[in-house]
């Protein structure tokens, strides 16, 4: 696949082994759906990614993301996949200083994962911090999902949930969770410490899903749970029930409608 990095298209190029974003995890990502070519909601996702740029004092660069964007769907000639725009400290000390080089900006292009019709969660044994700092905000600080997928996967589940300190329902590894409780759609607020998903806001538009906290009993609880990100859309846990299946069709619709709403 070709890539974009740093304002350059290349087959294969080589990233500093003093970057910062190598080296501790300092950095911020986005990853798209593109759907008939065309990355899916870019303006949410560049919105997401200067929040979480700010939040960590990460200065964005002064590229034309969109365009960044569009220059390697185009270049990969990819229909349907996926994208992620990673944006890094650059080079820095061997510490967690960072340096005053330029950040390090790569957009890579590349095929989605196959996910099954319907799949299972567990709830690992590890808290979500809703207090950290990096609370809510998409870093690739990613060590602690690799462990509770790896935790889900030994268990035959396809994602892993996570409480928070408060031992409410949080979100997943790369996901956010819906569930039907007495006939109504509840996800966890984003004071839960919950990513901010842009799969999430649409459906809480689409279907005016209600933000409260959610014990973790609720999942045993609930009539219908599934959770959603960008390349799962809308995955049912288990069978889809009949929201489920209402907040999957009003998805479907305005993606065939609309790729930037």
């Amino acid at each position: 696949m070709t890539v974009w990095m740093n304002g350059e298209l290349a087959e294969d190029p080589a990233i500093s082994p003093f970057d910062h974003g190598l080296l501790t995890g300092d950095g911020v990502f986005e990853t798209l759906r593109i759907y008939r070519g065309v990355p899916f909601a870019m303006r949410r996702h560049l919105e997401r990614l200067a929040h979480s740029a700010a939040g960590l004092g990460l200065r964005l660069p002064d590229y034309d993301l969109r365009a960044a964007m569009e220059t390697a769907t185009a270049a990969n000639g990819v229909e349907d996949g996926r994208l992620r725009l990673t944006i890094t400290g650059g080079v820095a000390p061997l510490g967690s200083d960072r340096g005053d080089a330029r950040p390090t900006t790569i957009v890579a292009v590349g095929p989605l994962p196959q996910w099954p019709p319907s799949t299972e969660v567990v709830v690992v044994p590890w808290r979500r911090n809703e207090h950290s700092a990096i609370a809510g905000l998409k870093t690739t600080s990613y060590a602690e999902n690799v462990v509770a997928l790896a935790y889900a996967r030994e268990r035959d589940a396809g994602e892993a949930l996570f409480l928070n300190t408060a031992g409410q329902l949080c979100e997943g590894t790369g996901s956010n969770v819906f569930l039907v409780l007495d006939g109504e759609l509840v996800t966890p607020p984003l004071s839960s410490g919950c990513l901010a998903g842009i799969t999430r806001a649409l459906v809480i538009e689409l279907t005016g899903a209600v933000e409260r906290d959610v014990p973790a009993d609720a999942l045993t609880e609930a009539s219908e749970v599934f959770i959603t990100s960008s390349t799962r859309e809308i995955q049912p846990v288990g069978q889809p029930g009949p929201i489920t299946q209402e907040a999957v069709a009003a998805l479907r619709a305005l993606i065939d409608g609309n790729l930037d709403p």
